[in-house]
């Protein structure tokens, strides 16, 4: 073969050269794979960076938790404090307010009530917060393989056409329309895996958090239990 001809044909099917010569709806195609895999890795450091945020807000509130001490104390160290003030500070702050608020015109079992009403909703709060997102990776993760195939059908469709128009089936003919349609593939793998393993891991972390979030819940309110006048009595 003519060096020049075997140059020209491995330029012709290089990477940059399909891409940019590759038809408008595989370009397009590939376009919206782009943009969907920058979202999903700007999410990902995002939910890294949040995650990593709420263990570490959470092992400093229980170590100030039980460390000792009254919960009026407790509570005015906590509350205003940006770093003690999330996740679990987030649900005894809410507690031990509501706690406080109706045991001087409630029955110590209605503000119990009330107190393990209102930890409730700031854990579904704090819960809600560190799953915003995570359904935009999970939409990635299931639909960028099925955008990547129709970019491959494309690609396979435009190689029995281009074989139809030449009636012969040649390397000229088929290559690269064969080869745009595994890059789209590659394209939508390469969006939808990293989309898929982060939601994983990051839905597993909230199941954890939560976790340990009604784990405090339970214990606080035990506490709460034992301050009040009929279990002292």
């Amino acid at each position: 073969m003519d060096p020049n001809t075997a140059a020209a044909s491995t330029q012709a099917l290089s990477l940059a050269h399909l891409v940019l010569n590759a038809s408008w709806v595989v370009q397009s195609i590939l376009i919206i794979l782009l943009l969907a895999s920058i979202a999903s890795w700007t999410i990902i450091f995002q939910k890294w960076a949040i995650f990593r945020s709420a263990w570490k807000a959470l092992d400093r509130f229980e170590q100030r938790f039980w460390s000792g001490g009254e919960m009026s104390q407790l509570y005015h160290h906590v509350s205003g404090n940006p770093a003690l003030e999330a996740g679990a500070g987030s649900i005894f702050c809410a507690g031990y307010e509501e706690f406080q608020r109706q045991r001087s015109k409630a029955r110590s079992a209605d503000a119990l009530d009330a107190a393990r009403r209102a930890m409730r909703v700031a854990r579904m709060r704090e819960v809600e917060n560190l799953e915003t997102n995570l359904s935009f990776l999970a939409s990635v993760a299931s639909v960028s393989p099925f955008i990547g195939l129709f970019g491959t059908v494309w690609g396979i469709m435009t190689a029995f056409t281009n074989i139809g128009i030449a009636q012969q089936a040649t390397l000229a003919t088929v290559a690269p329309p064969v080869a745009e349609a595994l890059i789209a593939t590659a394209a939508g793998l390469f969006a939808a895996i990293p989309a898929a393993v982060a939601y994983n891991r990051y839905l597993h972390d909230v199941d954890r958090l939560d976790a340990r979030y009604e784990v405090f819940m339970d214990e606080f309110t035990n506490i709460l239990h034992r301050q009040t006048p009929e279990s002292q009595a």
